[in-house]
């Protein structure tokens, strides 16, 4: 009876004694990118909301309550800055949090845009560069609200910046073969300016960088005069834009609506793009297919 006490007690004892399974950080996300990035690198250590969800446009985007409720209960907020968020100031206010707000897009040198988004073109991530620079500063913030978690988010880190360098190569290698007076595409909205400047790609989009901005009728007799001159084979429309002014460019200049990219924005889960890199994947068959040659 004794012996079956004692290893009772023994073993009341070591559960006592193990350690307390350790909470995931739970992380706010301001849209589906930034989501997915944090996911790659925090893994099973974090718990991830995602405000603005698949195919939503995070430029008119409007907060709702639970939004508020989930920001309150988070440790660490993550947006992209740039102005690309113009309700994240409010909404972090009628809130209450008072944790980290981790800024994805901190230490990137940005490009020209237009005065609402502070001057600077938000959509930094079409860089495979610059997402790197994203994911480093995700595990910087996700570090400082819990060290403990560090070196299972460094290795997620490493594993996935490979992933980053793999898709930036296959970007490259894509693209080399077509000559650059010949990689001319046309989109809903200015939304790659920077995937243009890494990639030797010109872009052209009857919408500035907001998908809240209208064009003029100036601005479309521009843009099919354009078209015809240059000769343009192919527009995408994006999947958070509304296709039919798109549409009628295609119909007054002969060129052909290539297929649907992704932006600023995610497909949902079993789309082809439910990742940052399916999305990169993606969009890089498009541009080819409607580029290369006729054979």
């Amino acid at each position: 009876m004794k012996r079956r006490f004692a290893a009772a007690l023994a073993a009341a004892l070591a559960l006592v004694a193990l350690p307390a399974l350790a909470e995931p950080v739970t992380v706010v996300a301001t849209f589906t990118i930034l989501g997915d990035m944090v996911r790659q690198i925090g893994g099973d250590e974090v718990a991830v909301t995602t405000l603005v969800g698949p195919d939503g446009d995070a430029h008119v985007y409007e907060p709702t309550p639970a939004d508020a409720r989930a920001l309150g209960a988070a440790k660490l907020v993550v947006v992209n800055g740039l102005g690309m968020e113009g309700w994240i100031d409010r909404l972090v206010k009628a809130s209450g949090y008072k944790g980290p707000v981790t800024v994805t897009s901190a230490g990137i040198t940005p490009i020209a845009g237009e005065e609402e988004h502070g001057g600077h073109d938000p959509h930094a991530w079409q860089s495979v560069a610059n997402a790197k620079l994203y994911a480093d500063n995700i595990l910087k913030g996700l570090i400082a609200v819990d060290p403990a978690k560090a070196d299972a988010l460094r290795a997620n880190h490493a594993a996935y910046r490979a992933k980053l360098d793999a898709v930036e190569a296959e970007i490259k290698a894509a693209l080399a073969p077509i000559p650059r007076k010949d990689r001319k595409i046309v989109t809903s909205h200015d939304a790659f300016g920077y995937y243009g400047k890494a990639y030797g790609v010109t872009f052209l989009a009857p919408v500035g960088l907001s998908t809240d901005a209208e064009a003029s009728a100036g601005d479309i007799a521009r843009m099919i005069r354009q078209i015809k001159k240059e000769k343009i084979k192919a527009v995408f429309v994006e999947t958070i834009a509304d296709p039919r002014l798109l549409e009628q460019i295609t119909r007054e200049t002969g060129a052909r609506i290539g297929g649907r990219v992704y932006s600023d924005a995610l497909s949902a889960a079993g789309g082809p793009a439910s990742t940052y890199i399916g999305m990169m994947r993606h969009n890089l068959a498009q541009f080819t297919k409607a580029l290369a040659p006729a054979s």
